[in-house]
């Protein structure tokens, strides 16, 4: 039930979405500071939505594993990729997490007043999220997490993608997940297909395109995905699940003027803040950063919510430069047939530099490595993304 504004007792921290970022934050804070009074306001019937979440084990870190450790569904100890001039195994633990377990976590743990289920956000004033239903819902302080947003003011391309759960008639006989098949035809930019072998005879399939349109012919993809199947030896018995989205890749644009022209409160968090990784636009990482944060806060207030959120947002963008500039080599230097040369490229390197990488902490000489060797794209197109980004 909406908290009527009028009501005296209001939440000290009302956070707008209910997804991976704000689902986060609200099982952090109930943890680490249970003396908060906290609403999760989501417009679904359920948390999270319907996302399989991944990560590497060196993206978080281990005195933050207690977060995602009860919502992990299935770990694998190395995974593979797959390019047209080799494939490799590498030695990184990856994890994923089903956003059914991210809901039941939240419904279990948090109090039944902070649960606000099918309740669609209309606006936020100050201290007030005003709902559709006319009902409202006040706070001390309010965090936004509703999406991302508007990001005219950046510079982008699309990640956009389909995956479905298969439960096939035998074993399909991968050990280790594909987080990269790039030896598929590439169509619509840089394709790839992506892997988790959840059982013996379940996996989950997702194509996967780089591409500078929003635009997804869901039929086609879903075809493509019973084609990859088929080419592996698959037999599929039945679909169980499927997700399709898409996702900003930002790599330029007026970060302050994004910022500005996003309405709502300066205390943002998720892709509303550009809180993302900008080669892969996960966000599992930032996101359990960014829950930590905010739940150490030593006093809660508006301006020290808003203070926080945006310095914090403003170092991670000027932090990710370097990741920005390689997908400028995708999006702006490459011809959209040949995009996947920029990832062959950076996964020829070595497994402890990979590890850097994804988890954003390149250090100097790992951009020099990076930036080495037969390079991508031509160097009368790499020069002035090299000049720009420097």
């Amino acid at each position: 039930m909406a908290q009527s504004a009028s009501q005296s007792n209001q939440f000290d921290l009302a956070i707008a979405g209910g997804g991976l970022a704000g689902g986060l934050i609200a099982l952090a804070v109930n943890k680490l500071r249970p003396e908060w009074k906290i609403a999760l306001i989501e417009a679904g019937e359920n948390f999270g939505g319907n996302h399989i979440w991944s990560f590497f084990e060196t993206d978080v870190e281990d005195a933050n594993r207690w977060l995602l450790d009860p919502l992990i569904s299935r770990k694998w100890d190395q995974y593979d990729v797959r390019f047209p001039q080799y494939n490799r195994c590498l030695n990184n633990a990856y994890y994923s997490i089903m956003s059914e377990n991210l809901d039941r976590a939240l419904q279990e743990k948090l109090p039944q007043s902070a649960v606000q289920l099918n309740q669609n956000i209309q606006s936020i004033t100050d201290g007030i999220v005003h709902l559709e239903n006319a009902n409202e819902i006040a706070a001390k302080t309010i965090l936004d997490v509703r999406g991302g947003g508007d990001f005219s003011a950046l510079e982008f391309g699309w990640q956009k993608f389909c995956g479905q759960v298969l439960r096939l008639q035998s074993p399909h006989g991968l050990t280790n997940p594909i987080i990269m098949d790039a030896t598929v035809d590439q169509i619509d930019g840089y394709r790839f297909v992506y892997c988790l072998p959840f059982s013996d005879t379940e996996i989950f399939v997702e194509d996967t395109y780089y591409s500078n349109s929003e635009a997804m012919d869901t039929r086609a993809v879903r075809d493509r995905i019973a084609e990859y199947a088929a080419s592996q030896g698959w037999v599929t018995d039945n679909i169980m699940r499927e997700e399709c989205g898409k996702l900003p890749v930002l790599y330029g644009g007026d970060f302050e003027k994004f910022w500005d022209d996003n309405d709502g409160p300066d205390a943002r968090a998720g892709a509303r803040a550009a809180l993302i990784q900008p080669i892969t636009s996960y966000s599992l990482p930032m996101a359990v950063e960014t829950a930590i944060l905010i739940a150490n806060l030593p006093e809660l207030n508006q301006e020290n919510l808003n203070q926080l959120l945006r310095n914090f947002a403003t170092n991670h963008w000027k932090s990710g430069k370097f990741y920005r500039m390689l997908s400028a080599f995708m999006f702006k230097g490459a011809d959209p047939a040949l995009r996947y040369r920029t990832l062959q490229h950076t996964y020829a390197k070595d497994e402890e530099l990979l590890a850097r990488f994804y988890a954003g902490k390149s250090t100097k000489k790992d951009q020099l490595k990076l930036l080495t060797g037969k390079p991508p794209i031509s160097i009368w197109r790499a020069l002035p993304l090299l000049l720009n980004y420097k």
